[in-house]
């Protein structure tokens, strides 16, 4: 079948039909609202019908049909041209175990409460919240830079599941996006790695509408973009007018043709155009037009001036039917496509339906990583190394990397057959993201949200560069997991810049985001067990540099104890002091309790690397763990003492970091900060009293 779906002049007509409700409907939701941004919906109208009517591979019925193509709207606040597009497209509701509910994805009504509350029609498009919504967008860039992890998916995916005669992956990723993220580094930063690895399948479509919040955007931005692109790696393509289906189904064909690059097509448009008085100026872009503006913009485009949310008879069901006619078909034939993989490899069309239903496979966690007890021990980073690829065996969609520093976090998968993902070897299993934290992030939020399991990693300090994709990654529910190293001041001479502080706390303020720092190479092993078992939130797991001792099990307690959060490591009989600790402060709080017991003072040890785990636990337990009757604490955390009194109480010591670290060896460091057994026993029994 061929790429563009094709037209008849008796079409035409609804065609253009369609794209005015889209304007109307986008104008009619903003000004009820009060509040939206209705320019770029009425601009792009013509682009996001031509794109969904003639080339975007999709069944209005099967919304969650694994080889559909994807759309994504990067330019989010634009989010009235996707509703407009789902309604007339007649896309069927999916819940959330995905099942069917008999209700459209967009009625008339859930746009007529646009923005409002619990409506399904937010101010930026929000996945798992809107059926047809592929990625939640809004913040600028990171729509691209999802769709290039969508891309990469298909490459993975097809690798793995293709056969000669069966295509069960060959879709493609088109993302709509504007001026703003062109700014956006996070877009450069994708860009870069797409041309990079010739992803082919993805095609950015461009709204060159040059104008932003505070006016033209010749304020702030001149680059040639087109130039930009042709650096990367990238096909580009130009349409003069957005108005010009024709231009821009030439445009998509020839992006259709294209088998070794991604595709850019700049696509000039005049935001809120039809609007006499507000078309091609910052007044179009985020703010509602007025009754009277919109009047005038209907008169434009022929439409009944008094009236409100129409759908005229010949769009309600227009962008569906050719929909269904034309890709009806193709899901059928996917259908059965699968089934025959079913009967030729059953094993592997297991291996599908488990992840499409975010299932692990069976016995993944029959055999855990065990470390013996070892005073010297190691470094968690190399202990999660070890975890890492005794799980990825077992898991072949979990894949991942590093931001140009697999070497220092341990994260390279170096079994036989993992292999490292190229252009040429899209199999691969090791991800090179580069120097491209922000990407990274958001990339794997990408493959997330097609089926892979993924993870990334770098140094704790550099989670700064990737606090957007994280926290929408906890909006979204995706379960990737953040690898983060070089935990503390044990980065040591590399110094402050390398020694994160407030980072933790950071990441622990974050809804829906576990953070785990374990303590020794057996808490890490359980952690990457917690992260992985996750289907509907992110880890982020915190990992050391610098050696820390292998506790012996059989004297302290068992490490599953991580699964809640937080356990009773060691103790005695009626404690009066409580030393709580995370990550490579475990090993000291155990020193200083030692100390504390050969000198008659019975003390206990709380290991607690997930604050969010320990506080999903019942009240009992908590109580149990740290008895309120137990009022002499002292927490130990080489990072910033914010959430600390939760634990320890406002008159509780802190044994933790006020200031940035300096450049010196580790143990320099922990004797001018405070991190030693002495000090530890002294602020004990002070608080004892």
């Amino acid at each position: 079948m061929p790429n563009q779906v094709p037209t008849s002049a008796s079409s035409a007509a609804n065609d253009q039909l369609c794209i005015n409700t889209l304007r109307t409907l986008a104008m009619d939701a903003v000004q009820k609202a009060n509040s939206g941004h209705p320019g770029t919906p009425m601009a792009l109208a013509p682009v996001g019908y031509t794109l969904w009517s003639r080339f975007l591979r999709y069944h209005p019925e099967h919304p969650d049909w694994p080889n559909r193509d994807r759309f994504v709207l990067s330019a989010g606040h634009a989010s009235m041209l996707l509703y407009g597009l789902l309604h007339l497209a007649g896309v069927e509701e999916i819940d959330a175990d995905g099942t069917k509910t008999g209700q459209p994805a967009i009625s008339l009504d859930d746009i007529k409460q646009f923005r409002q509350m619990d409506s399904k029609t937010p101010g930026h498009p929000e996945y798992r919240y809107t059926t047809g919504v592929e990625t939640t967008t809004g913040p600028l860039g990171q729509g691209c830079a999802n769709s290039v992890g969508m891309a990469m998916a298909q490459r993975w995916l097809g690798s793995r599941f293709n056969r000669d005669d069966l295509k069960l992956f060959d879709y493609n990723v088109y993302v709509i996006c504007g001026d703003g993220d062109m700014m956006e580094g996070v877009s450069s930063e994708a860009a870069s790695m797409a041309g990079h690895l010739k992803l082919s399948n993805l095609c950015w479509i461009y709204d060159n509408n040059t104008i932003s919040i505070e006016g033209h955007t010749e304020l702030a931005f001149s680059e040639d973009v087109m130039t930009r692109f042709k650096g990367y790696g990238w096909n580009t393509l130009h349409v003069t007018d957005a108005n010009d289906t024709e231009a821009l189904a030439k445009a998509f064909e020839q992006f259709s043709q294209t088998h070794d690059a991604p595709t850019l097509i700049m696509v000039d448009s005049v935001i809120g155009y039809g609007a006499p008085n507000k078309q091609n100026t910052a007044a179009a872009h985020g703010e509602a037009l007025g009754d009277d503006e919109i009047k005038l913009a209907k008169k434009a485009y022929g439409w009944d001036e008094n009236s409100s949310f129409s759908v005229p008879e010949g769009a309600a069901h227009h962008l569906r039917d050719t929909l269904l006619a034309h890709h009806g078909e193709r899901y059928e034939q996917w259908e059965r496509q699968l089934q025959t993989l079913s009967e030729r490899e059953p094993e592997l069309a297991e291996q599908l339906r488990r992840m499409r239903a975010g299932e692990m496979p069976a016995g993944w966690e029959a055999e855990l990583e065990a470390f013996d007890t070892d005073a010297k021990g190691l470094a968690t980073r190399a202990a999660g190394g070890k975890v890492l690829n005794a799980f990825a065996k077992k898991i072949p969609w979990l894949l991942g990397g590093s931001a140009d520093l697999s070497p220092s976090t341990k994260t390279n998968l170096t079994f036989d057959g993992a292999g490292s993902f190229s252009a040429t070897e899209p199999g691969g299993r090791n991800l090179h993201f580069g120097i491209r934290e922000h990407a990274m992030g958001a990339i794997a939020n990408g493959l997330a949200l097609c089926y892979i399991r993924p993870y990334t990693s770098t140094f704790l300090v550099f989670s700064d560069y990737m606090k957007p994709p994280i926290r929408l990654a906890a909006i979204m529910e995706l379960p990737v997991v953040f690898v983060f190293t070089h935990d503390s001041i044990g980065v040591g001479e590399d110094g402050p810049t390398h020694q994160p502080i407030e980072h933790l706390t950071q990441l622990r303020a974050t809804p829906g985001l576990l953070t785990l720092r374990p303590g020794d190479a057996n808490e890490t092993t359980q952690a990457w067990k917690i992260a992985l078992a996750q289907t509907d939130r992110p880890s982020c797991i915190v990992l050391s540099r610098q050696p820390m001792a292998t506790l012996d099990r059989e004297r302290f307690a068992s490490a599953e104890g991580v699964a809640r959060g937080g356990y009773v490591l060691a103790d005695s009989d009626n404690p009066q002091v409580i030393l709580i600790a995370t990550g490579s402060e475990v090993g000291l709080a155990v020193e200083a309790y030692e100390q504390l017991q050969a000198q008659g003072i019975p003390a206990r040890v709380v290991s607690l690397p997930c604050w969010e785990l320990f506080e999903e636990q019942d009240a009992g337990y908590r109580e149990h763990v740290l008895p309120a009757a137990v009022t002499a604490r002292v927490a130990i955390e080489q990072a910033g003492p914010l959430g600390w009194d939760r634990y320890v109480g406002a008159t509780g010591a802190k044994v933790v970091m006020n200031s940035f670290g300096a450049s010196a060896p580790i143990d320099k460091l922990q004797a001018k900060f405070g991190f030693t057994v002495d000090n530890v026993v002294k602020l004990a029994k002070e608080q004892i009293g």
